[in-house]
């Protein structure tokens, strides 16, 4: 970390994560750590992946073999389901399907430079996403995204 005189190597951060959760009870942490440190992966999900989701976006990147590796190293217990990401919806579904198998919680976020297009909404409900990340309501991308959520639930009532 930065703002520390000394920075922080992986087992630290991770010390640092589990003092965090320790104080404010986190809901999740993504990506805590880099996508190539399976080893910290696995570890931060053995300490706090009973109460905490440990989600993995860039470690996973809506990628099959990517989250195959993760469930079978136990490397996170959350996945970022990006749909344009991936390439085809197709793909995107199977990485679903994988990871609802395995116990992995979905959730289905948006991406950088988005549009006012709010496929990604009725994808969410859908695939029955335990979450999804469309950002904060401050833009008419965003809130296209929520206006569509709150129709959807409004036709399922």
């Amino acid at each position: 970390m930065k703002d520390k005189p000394v920075a922080l190597d992986a087992n630290d951060l991770l010390d640092y994560f589990v003092t965090l959760n320790e104080q404010y009870h986190l809901l999740s942490l993504e990506d805590p750590f880099s996508d190539d440190d399976w080893d910290h992966w696995k570890k931060i999900t053995e300490r706090l992946g009973r109460d905490t989701l440990i989600v993995g976006d860039d470690l996973i990147a809506t990628n099959k073999e990517r989250l195959l590796k993760a469930i079978a190293q136990k490397a996170c217990n959350a996945t970022v389901i990006k749909p344009n990401q991936v390439g085809t919806i197709t793909e995107t579904l199977e990485a679903v399907k994988i990871a609802k198998s395995n116990g992995l919680k979905i959730v289905v976020s948006h991406r950088s430079g988005e549009t006012n297009d709010d496929f990604i909404v009725d994808f969410a409900v859908a695939v029955q996403a335990d979450y999804v990340k469309f950002g904060a309501p401050a833009r008419g991308e965003r809130v296209a995204k929520y206006n569509r959520l709150l129709e959807i639930e409004h036709e399922l009532s």
